[in-house]
């Protein structure tokens, strides 16, 4: 983990997405799993300039405790941390830590769960909040976050999370799907944004499989499932099979094709639990793919590949240089 997160400070990217789950969703569900948090303070300590999201689950941990624990690290960190907030989850996922909510109570106490934050980050003075749920009486937090403080990220697809991203989420963020689709979801979540009278910001989430011909492109993406264990996919199944998940119900429809586009592939679905889906292609053709969606107003993207390591060098070297520079050639254009 150290070698990743320097690995990607030093090719210059900005943030590493640091997720929570209860067992494993990319190996055997009982291989290793490091905890969130103890990870991403870690991970600061042996880092200068890049920031971490760093993803929470309302009801496994008090808001009040919370906000002093982010907003402590945010200090020790001279202002790396941001925060993506996770009200759903894979089914059985909160029943392994004793936790049984429907999806609206975990909706509802999430946007509780930011409020109490941000006014518990607000000023270092006592704070009574009076929630449905959630229920301060004088809690304080010292010293405060560094700045602004860390921001909010908000995934999901279902009318809930959309709405709770438009009255809460400093940006909103969407796994990959064809852009047609995603150009309907972006739509939805602009008009919650616009009912709570805020402005949206977007981020898209997808893997990535790189290299220098197509061909090669291809036969990389084949290459990773091939090495994936029986036992995996069969889990991985079984998790689908029951999720509530909008989002991860609309990878498992696409599952038996794997192709979704002409270089959107959903194989990694078959053994990752969440975004199973990846761009498959050269430089030019990612980078295309990926502009195609900055088109769309995607402002922010959270890539990953396998294995990490070499994967953040391959992108960093061949493909952002690309990307960056067709989004400021766009950006001038328009301006």
């Amino acid at each position: 983990l150290k070698r990743v997160v320097q690995t990607a400070e030093d090719s210059g990217f900005y943030s590493l997405l640091i997720p929570t789950r209860f067992a494993n969703g990319l190996f055997e569900e009982s291989a290793p799993l490091a905890e969130t948090w103890t990870t991403a303070t870690a991970l600061l300590a042996v880092t200068s300039r890049i920031r971490l999201l760093i993803a929470v689950r309302p009801g496994f941990i008090s808001p009040g405790l919370f906000a002093q624990m982010a907003a402590t690290l945010d200090q020790i960190s001279a202002g790396r941390v941001d925060v993506n907030i996770v009200p759903g989850g894979i089914a059985g996922d909160f029943e392994r830590l004793g936790e049984v909510s429907d999806h609206a109570h975990r909706y509802a106490r999430a946007e509780e769960f930011i409020a109490a934050c941000r006014a518990l980050w607000a000023r270092p003075e006592p704070v009574v909040f009076e929630g449905q749920r959630i229920k301060l009486n004088g809690a304080l937090v010292s010293p405060s976050p560094a700045g602004d403080g860390p921001r909010w990220y908000l995934g999901g697809a279902s009318d809930s999370a959309l709405a709770l991203a438009g009255r809460q989420a400093d940006v909103y963020l969407a796994w990959i799907h064809p852009q047609l689709a995603i150009g309907q979801l972006l739509d939805r979540t602009r008009e919650q944004y616009a009912r709570a009278g805020r402005q949206p910001h977007f981020g898209l989430r997808t893997h990535l499989v790189v290299r220098d011909t197509e061909d090669e492109a291809w036969a990389a993406a084949d290459d990773l499932l091939s090495q994936a264990a029986t036992t995996v996919k069969v889990q991985r199944q079984a998790v689908f099979a029951g999720t509530p998940m909008v989002g991860q119900q609309a990878q498992a429809r696409a599952y038996e094709e794997h192709r979704v586009g002409r270089h959107l592939w959903n194989g990694i679905s078959t053994v990752r639990v969440n975004c199973g889906t990846a761009i498959v292609g050269t430089p030019e053709q990612v980078a295309g793919e990926l502009l195609g969606y900055w088109r769309l107003g995607i402002d922010e993207f959270i890539l990953s590949g396998y294995p990490h390591v070499e994967e953040c060098r391959r992108v960093a070297a061949d493909l952002l240089p690309i990307l960056q520079q067709a989004i400021r050639r766009e950006g001038t254009a328009i301006g």
